[in-house]
């Protein structure tokens, strides 16, 4: 938990994710999950020694624990006699950066690095897919090449799929350029729908899962995760009655109520997600654009995060900074966005600014302040001086709500309240 120090005249409050149970030992919780998968086979009955097999795992923004998850599924394959070489482990990093040899081993392990084919999705290598959803939806060539695919991923709140987790990491993931443009551009994102925590009826979340059945992913291994980051739940088999079954937990876990808007509301966000400002400013758009916002008209965020690599580096997070940076005026911006559309990683800039257009966000410990600033975002040393700024915006008896985890805890503002 940050270090930080409210005025005498202000109140705090703390919520964090609700009280859960860790899961003893993963390792044996994710074999029983591979033993009795949910509406499916067990993989070493789909495999066949034939096979050509790709499977999908997360890039290093998430924290899903791939290095048990994969090498539990790799024995599986084994055990269905798959070869060593007909097997290829395909990073989901969608127009995120490339990931680093470390970080291939970080995720899956030096032994399955150093025995299996590991490589990035590339969006520019992705072909049209029969009977897709659209004319325009395109996906990794070496998915469609493949007898089986198989995915990771982690159930946790998200802006635009209502919870992650089930297909998305195959669909987005490893999607094209365009694909990823199309389903976050405002098209798809000013729907009523496509909301944080919001499954039934959300467009965005229907478009991945009808993906996912046309692509053909099979199985997936999922994963809940609290607020330390431990496992509390996995499940594998079918994507769509995986990622069912994992949501009803996330939501148990993750949305917690409150009685009121907040005048202020801290967020710290924690690695892997406080890399860059990209990443880091979901904290804020949860919190601005939820469907019950936990904060009061004119109120303030302030969203801790160190951002080593500034406002990214990969094609996306540089889009995202281009957009905000170069725009004297946010209305224009969204304006403009409304009428032309996003290109991918521009749908970040249209959310953050929509937030901008009503809250004052403050940016407190990253290592890029310049950055911050060419953002439209006001950026400060430490969660002291941004209370600081803060005050004088706020004013006396303020009310703060101080979230330790951001990203996995929904503030639910009570209706009757």
């Amino acid at each position: 938990m940050s270090r930080f120090t409210l005025p005498p005249d202000w109140s705090l409050a703390t919520i964090e994710p609700n009280p859960s149970t860790p899961l003893a030992d993963l390792r044996l919780a994710v074999e029983a999950a591979l033993t009795q998968p949910l509406q499916s086979k067990r993989l070493r009955d789909l495999a066949t020694q034939h096979a050509r097999v790709c499977i999908v795992f997360t890039d290093a923004t998430r924290a899903c624990p791939d290095q048990i998850l994969v090498p539990a599924i790799l024995r599986e394959l084994d055990a269905a006699g798959v070869p060593d070489d007909h097997i290829t482990l395909l990073c989901a990093v969608g127009l995120h950066r490339p990931s680093s040899p470390e970080e291939k081993i970080d995720k899956l392990g030096a032994a399955v690095v150093a025995r299996y084919r590991v490589i990035d999705h590339d969006p520019v290598d992705c072909v049209e897919i029969p009977n897709g959803v659209r004319n325009d939806s395109r996906i990794n060539a070496l998915l469609l090449e493949s007898d089986l695919i198989i995915a990771t991923g982690v159930v946790e709140p998200h802006q635009y799929a209502g919870y992650s987790g089930g297909g998305k990491t195959v669909v987005i993931g490893c999607g094209s350029e365009e694909t990823i443009g199309l389903t976050h551009g405002p098209q798809f994102l000013d729907q009523p729908g496509v909301r944080l925590g919001q499954i039934d009826g959300n467009p965005f979340q229907q478009f991945v899962r009808d993906m996912t059945q046309a692509i053909g992913l099979k199985f997936v291994v999922n994963v809940v995760l609290d607020g330390e980051g431990r496992a509390i739940a996995v499940q594998a088999g079918e994507p769509i009655a995986v990622h069912d079954a994992l949501v009803a937990v996330a939501r148990s876990v993750y949305e917690v109520p409150v009685p009121h808007p907040y005048d202020l509301v801290i967020a710290q966000v924690d690695p892997p997600k406080d890399v860059n400002l990209y990443q880091a400013s979901r904290a804020a758009t949860y919190i601005g654009l939820s469907a019950t916002r936990p904060i009061s008209p004119s109120g303030v965020i302030i969203v801790a995060a160190r951002c080593p690599e500034g406002a990214g580096l990969g094609r996306g997070e540089q889009r995202f900074f281009t957009a905000l940076s170069q725009a004297s005026d946010l209305q224009k911006l969204l304006a403009e966005f409304r009428r032309t559309g996003c290109q991918a990683g521009e749908q970040r800039a249209y959310m953050l600014a929509q937030v901008l257009s009503v809250y004052e966000v403050v940016v407190a410990g990253s290592l890029c302040p310049d950055v911050v600033k060419a953002c439209h975002l006001v950026p400060a040393a430490s969660i002291d001086e941004a209370l600081i700024y803060a005050r004088q915006r706020c004013g006396a008896a303020a009310q703060v709500l101080y979230l330790p985890h951001p990203l996995q805890t929904l503030p639910i503002v009570r209706r009757d309240a």
